[in-house]
C-alpha cells in the first residue's frame, strides 16, 4: 500500500513545497492538493515547484473537475509537467464541489465527467480526441502517460469509476463503507474484463497521530462536513431509504443545516457541529501509531492500494514525522 498526503495550497506556496519535501523524505509516495481556484492558490504552478524540489513523489489534484478548466488546458498542464519531470503526475477528478459551488454552479453530470476523462487522457497521452466536434491532438506529446483516478461515492459514480477510470478515490476511511464502495467498483471493473492489477483504489481521510483523542476529533470534524456535501447530493438523488447507499453513510447528515465554503476543509468549521464523534472516528484515522497501523492493515485487506491522509489540522509536521518514523515501513502493507 502506498501512503499519500493531501494538502491545501494555502499561501505561502513555499510551505506546501517544504511539506512535500518532508513527506518524500518520510516515505510518502504521493502529494495531492485540493483544486479550487477561488479558495486556494493555483495547484499546477505549485506542482512544478514540488517536482523540481523532489525526486520521486507523485503529484496531482484531489480532485479537479470538468467545469473550471477547458479540457485541453487540463491535458496540456499534465503533459507539460510530465515532459519536464517525467511521468510523475496523476489526475484525480470528480464531478466538482467547492470549485464550482463557490461561484454559484453545481457538480457536472456523470456523462460530462466520463467524456472529460476520455478527452484529457487521450490528449495527455498523445492521441487524438474530439473536442466540441473538432478532432484535436497535442502535437508535441509523443509518449505521454496519465492515469485518471475518479472520486466517487454514489452507486452510479462508483460503477463508472470501475468501467471508465484508472482508479477510484474514496474520501473516507470507514471500513464498512470502504468495503461496499470497493466491491461496487470492482464488480463494474470485472464486468468489462479489465485487469484489477492495473486499477488503483485510493482511500483518503484525515489522520492525526497522538493520544489526545478529544482534541484530534475537534481538529478533523470538518471532514465529516465535507463528506456530508457529497452525501447530501446522493440522498437527493437516491433518497434516504432506497437501499442503494449504506445507512452508515447517510444517517449522520440528518441534522445538517447548510454549508459555508469559506470554512471548507478547515479545523473548527462551524458548519460541522452536526458531525458526531462516532462518524469522526469511523471516517478518520486517529490515536496513537498502533491504531493507525491497524486501520491501514484493515483498509489494505478491503482492497485499498493507497491511503492518502489529509493534513488540515494543527500538527501537520508531527503527523508526517510520526508516519515516517512509526507507520510507514513498520507495518506489512504489501
Amino acid at each position: 500500500m502506498d501512503i499519500g498526503l493531501v494538502l491545501q495550497t494555502n499561501p505561502p506556496a513555499s510551505r506546501v513545497v517544504e511539506l512535500a519535501k518532508l513527506a518524500e523524505d518520510a516515505g510518502f509516495t504521493h502529494l495531492w492538493t485540493f483544486d479550487s481556484c477561488v479558495l486556494w492558490e493555483e495547484p499546477f504552478v505549485i506542482y512544478s515547484q514540488i517536482l523540481q524540489a523532489t525526486d520521486r513523489i507523485m503529484v496531482g489534484p484531489m480532485v479537479t473537475n470538468p467545469l473550471t478548466r477547458d479540457w485541453t488546458v487540463t491535458a496540456s498542464l499534465f503533459a507539460t509537467l510530465n515532459e519536464m519531470f517525467g511521468p510523475r503526475t496523476v489526475c484525480g477528478i470528480g464531478r466538482g464541489d467547492s470549485a464550482v459551488r463557490v461561484t454559484g454552479g453545481g457538480p457536472a453530470k456523470l456523462a460530462t465527467l466520463r467524456e472529460c476523462m476520455r478527452v484529457v487522457k487521450d490528449l495527455a497521452e498523445g492521441r487524438e480526441a474530439s473536442v466540441h466536434g473538432t478532432t484535436v491532438r497535442i502535437p508535441w506529446v509523443t509518449e505521454g502517460t496519465l492515469e485518471m483516478w475518479m472520486g466517487a461515492y454514489g452507486p452510479k459514480a462508483l460503477a463508472m469509476a470501475g468501467t471508465d477510470a484508472d482508479g477510484l478515490i474514496l474520501q473516507l476511511a470507514d471500513p464498512f463503507v470502504v468495503e461496499w464502495a470497493v466491491a461496487s467498483t470492482l464488480d463494474a471493473l470485472r464486468s468489462t474484463g479489465r485487469d484489477r492489477d492495473a486499477f488503483t483504489v485510493c482511500v483518503a481521510a484525515p489522520a492525526y497521530v497522538g493520544d489526545d483523542l478529544a482534541h484530534q476529533r475537534d481538529q478533523v470534524r470538518w471532514f465529516g462536513g465535507m463528506v456530508g456535501n457529497h452525501v447530501a447530493d446522493i440522498v437527493a438523488r437516491y433518497g434516504e431509504t432506497s437501499g442503494s447507499v449504506p445507512v452508515a453513510l447517510t444517517d449522520y447528515i440528518k441534522d445538517r443545516r447548510g454549508y459555508d465554503y469559506s470554512h471548507h476543509g478547515k479545523a473548527g468549521n462551524p458548519d460541522t457541529e452536526f458531525v458526531p464523534d462516532e462518524i469522526v472516528d469511523r471516517f478518520c484515522l486517529l490515536g496513537p501509531p498502533e491504531r493507525h497501523r491497524e486501520r491501514l492493515m484493515e483498509l489494505r485487506g478491503l482492497g485499498a492500494d493507497q491511503f492518502a491522509l489529509y493534513l488540515m489540522h494543527d500538527d501537520p509536521v508531527g503527523t508526517i514525522e510520526a508516519y515516517g518514523n512509526e507507520v510507514i515501513g513498520h507495518v506489512d502493507l504489501a
